[in-house]
């Protein structure tokens, strides 16, 4: 909504007073934010600085584990997005068919361009094929971002660690999207078994997989929605993952945002998915360099 100047101050007031009840009443439709910053308004963002709000979830809908819920986390997460309209989601432990809905959600809030997704169907170890969800399809992870109209070389790139906990049998995996001069989106779900494993394979990703994808443009923004299985206080940290200059913007446990240093974390959100999953959803809103 645009609101052109007046020159009347009693009309300015009102106005004024009528978009802060609306933002307010746009927060009471999906979800409770425990740490609420921005739920109910956009960051402010300087003339040279592009905003991006990031949703990650991790929905545990595999139909195997005893989180599931029967596919209620899907539907929340589709009402999270039409609520708080993010520009990047992340998904672990979701069906294919899964991301086709969170995109189709997504393409609801903004119908003018068109959304970006990359699946990475987590491996089962014992023979290297996909891991399936009850419903036999594959299941993994996801990244999925809101695309401009037109804007052409983009493209996904998904690859499995070379470094796995023998005793987890699932493979697991990663899964990025490449959007030439703009930023590298990519969503992994590393180790539940074993944290020094989980530690290796973040590195992996932030020190090896993303610099090989970006070379063309170094000083890239870089953006990783994750449920890393690391903590702030854990033992080994999730900090230690990090080069220098990254931040790591998280729920107080395992679910992440993590950003490259040319990127300022403005605000975010710890998301209560009303027991859809067994983790809360993390909204962040970022500013990005204009490029």
């Amino acid at each position: 909504m645009r609101v052109g100047l007046m020159s009347d101050p009693g009309r300015v007031a009102l106005t004024w007073l009528m978009a802060l009840s609306i933002s307010g009443l746009a927060a009471c439709d999906a979800g409770h934010a425990a740490n609420d910053l921005t739920s109910r308004s956009r960051p402010v963002i300087g003339s040279l600085e592009t905003p991006l709000r990031v949703l990650q979830m991790n929905l545990c809908n595999s139909g195997r584990a005893a989180c599931y819920t029967g596919g209620r986390a899907v539907s929340m997460a589709v009402a999270l997005v039409h609520q708080h309209r993010p520009g990047m989601v992340s998904l672990n432990e979701v069906c294919r068919d899964d991301v086709r809905v969170l995109k189709q959600a997504m393409s609801a809030t903004r119908p003018a361009g068109g959304i970006a997704s990359a699946f990475a169907p987590a491996k089962d170890r014992a023979g290297q094929a996909p891991v399936l969800c009850q419903n036999g399809q594959e299941f993994g992870d996801a990244v999925l971002v809101m695309v401009p109209s037109p804007t052409p070389g983009v493209r996904s790139v998904t690859g499995v660690y070379p470094v796995q906990d023998s005793s987890d049998v699932e493979g697991r995996v990663w899964a990025c999207i490449d959007l030439p001069k703009r930023f590298l989106a990519c969503a992994t779900h590393t180790a539940s078994t074993n944290a020094t494993v989980a530690l290796e394979q973040c590195r992996y990703l932030i020190g090896s997989v993303v610099p090989g994808i970006s070379h063309r443009a170094a000083g890239t923004p870089v953006i990783l929605g994750a449920d890393l299985n690391l903590t702030s206080r854990g033992s080994p940290s999730a900090l230690a993952c990090l080069p220098g200059g990254y931040q790591r913007t998280a729920d107080d446990a395992v679910q992440n945002v993590v950003s490259s240093p040319s990127i300022e974390v403005r605000s975010r959100s710890v998301i209560d998915m009303q027991g859809t999953t067994d983790h809360p959803g993390l909204l962040v809103d970022l500013a990005l360099p204009h490029q």
